[in-house]
Order: C-alpha cells, then sequence, then structure tokens
C-alpha cells in the first residue's frame, strides 16, 4: 500500500473528519464507509425527512457489518447546512447530490471558498467528469472523482479519477486513505465518461441488449448466461486474468472471429430506449424487464444484499483491513 505523502491531510481515518454532502441513499452509505473505520463524519442534509433517517440507516449498516463497527456512530453528525460545520477542521468532502451539473458546480465553487485549501474535495458523480465540475475554480488540483457503486457499504470497488488539473500524489494519498476504509480503489487517470467499471459494464450492456432487440436471446437468459457463466467467474478472477488462465491464444483468436460481429451502435438499443419513453423504468415504476410489486422489490432486495453479502465473505480475505 503507498504511504500517505507527508503534505496530505488525509492521515489515519480514525484521525480526519470528512464531510459527505447529501443524505440520501448513497451518502449514507459513503458515510457507513467512511464510520466503519473510526472516521469522524459529518452528513450534510437539508432535507429534513432524509436528514432524520440518516442515523438509522447508517447504524443500520454498521450493526449488520459486526459489533466493532458500531463504534463509527460515535462520529457521525448530521448538518441541516454548510454554516453548521467548522470548515477548519475538514479534511475530505464527498459530494453526493443530485446528478446535475448546475448544483455540482455551485457546490464545489461554494466549497473552494470554505473549505481549507489543502482539503480534498471529491465527486461522486457517476456521470459527469471532475474536470467539468471544478471547471474554472481555483484549486482544482485538489479535486477528484471518488465513484462510489450502490450499495457503498457493500460493493468494495471505488473509483479515484483524476482530472486535467489534478494532483497524483493527492490521488495516490485518496488512493491509500481508501484502502485504510477497507475499499479497493483504482485510479483512473483520465475522467472520460463513464470512467473505468461503467464503461466496462456499458459495453457489455450494449451487447446484451442488442442480442435481446435481435430476438437472440430473452432477458431471463441473457441475465442467466452472465451470473451463471462467465459472470460467476468474476467474483475469482477479472477479464484479464482470466485470459491468463484460459490462454491469451485462445482468446486472441476467438476474438478475431467475434469481434466483426459485435454491436457497435451510437444509441441505446431499443428495448431500453422504448423502456425509458413510456415509464418501464424498473423497480420504482412497477416494471422494466420484470414485473415488480411492493412485495417482490423487497424480497428482491434481500436476496440482492444477501449474496452480496455472501460475496464479501468469500472474498474478505483478499480486501484490504480497516485501518482507524
Amino acid at each position: 500500500m503507498p504511504d500517505t505523502p507527508a503534505t496530505s491531510p488525509l492521515a489515519a481515518p480514525g484521525k480526519a473528519h470528512a464531510v459527505v454532502a447529501g443524505g440520501g441513499t448513497m451518502g449514507a452509505d459513503v458515510a457507513v464507509v467512511l464510520a466503519r473505520a473510526h472516521c469522524r463524519v459529518t452528513v450534510v442534509e437539508p432535507d429534513a425527512g432524509r436528514a432524520a433517517a440518516v442515523s438509522a440507516r447508517v447504524g443500520a449498516n454498521l450493526a449488520a457489518i459486526g459489533p466493532h463497527a458500531e463504534a463509527g456512530m460515535a462520529g457521525l453528525a448530521v448538518a441541516a447546512s454548510p454554516e453548521a460545520i467548522d470548515w477548519r477542521a475538514v479534511d475530505l468532502v464527498i459530494e453526493c447530490i443530485p446528478e446535475r451539473l448546475d448544483l455540482k458546480r455551485a457546490l464545489f465553487a461554494d466549497l473552494v471558498r470554505r473549505a481549507r485549501p489543502d482539503a480534498v474535495l471529491a465527486s461522486n458523480s457517476s456521470s459527469f467528469p471532475i474536470s467539468a465540475i471544478g471547471a474554472g475554480l481555483a484549486t482544482r488540483e485538489r479535486m477528484f472523482g471518488l465513484h462510489f457503486f450502490m450499495p457503498a457499504h457493500l460493493v468494495p470497488l471505488v473509483e479515484v479519477v483524476m482530472g486535467d488539473d489534478s494532483d497524483e500524489a493527492g490521488a495516490d494519498a485518496l488512493i491509500a486513505f481508501m484502502r485504510r476504509c477497507g475499499m479497493v480503489p483504482v485510479k483512473v487517470r483520465k475522467d472520460l465518461p463513464g470512467f473505468l467499471a461503467n464503461r466496462l459494464q456499458h459495453a457489455l450492456s450494449r451487447e446484451a441488449f442488442d442480442l435481446i432487440d435481435r430476438g437472440i436471446a430473452s432477458p431471463e437468459d441473457v441475465d442467466a448466461a452472465v451470473r451463471f457463466g462467465f459472470g460467476f467467474r468474476f467474483l475469482a478472477a477479472g477479464p484479464v486474468l482470466q485470459r491468463d488462465h484460459a490462454g491469451i491464444d485462445v482468446h486472441a483468436a476467438a476474438g478475431a472471429t467475434m469481434y466483426p460481429t459485435f454491436c457497435n451502435a451510437a444509441e441505446p438499443a431499443r428495448c431500453l430506449s422504448e423502456r425509458a419513453a413510456d415509464g418501464r423504468h424498473g423497480m420504482k415504476a412497477g416494471e422494466g424487464f420484470y414485473p415488480w410489486t411492493p412485495q417482490s422489490v423487497a424480497a428482491e432486495r434481500q436476496r440482492y444484499d444477501r449474496l452480496l453479502r455472501a460475496g464479501l465473505d468469500l472474498i474478505a480475505p483478499e480486501l484490504p483491513k480497516i485501518e482507524p
């Protein structure tokens, strides 16, 4: 693990104070990631209803992790506005507000005014590059994308994304800090759309939904092919390591045959765009590719979380140890 540079404000999590801007589902789960490493965390959430739910959600998820993690609740606070925070003591800010570029740019402009010059300013945006969020602002070198995946406290990966002006030593410090929080950080050296993991995910999805559009496979069979076929192996090895297992010559030969037939469309598949247009948006709408009721949604979320936790147990020996 790289050492944290001496000039970085990100020391051991137990000695750091982080602010999470936004107390929705993602913000609360990011707070769990920090709190389980005994980082002092203040969640800023102006909506009274969401603010009231933050402590309960964080507490429940910490309790599910294990008794040792519940101690992190002692350092959790919820603030209604930035004015309630002593910014002189803040080392890291993680933005988790809605995916609107104007809102994010306004927040970062405010953070530049409020936060110490050496405090790290990070965005959890999955859509907007940090270069766009921080455009025209001072101290852009301390701004990074810090992209978590839902649910943030169960999915170990976090992307540390560098913008055009991001400082590499600062990125390394943020990576070291995230490892001490028990996460698996990856460095993305350019904030191109989708960063790293979502680009890989969407490349797969484009082919999957094209196969559905063409009537070659049903949604159910596409899901089964991934979950119980090659996707099952991804828990043990990613696509690069798997090629060493299987033989690079075999992969190259297969690729030469298949690549010319792959979908290369510049627009989303018909089965996606139709559902996006007619309101079949998935669980929240009661129908997507599958029908959903409140009862089936609850059952599916329980099943999903149970399998994620079981997967975490399997890979636990390979995860970074939390170092408060």
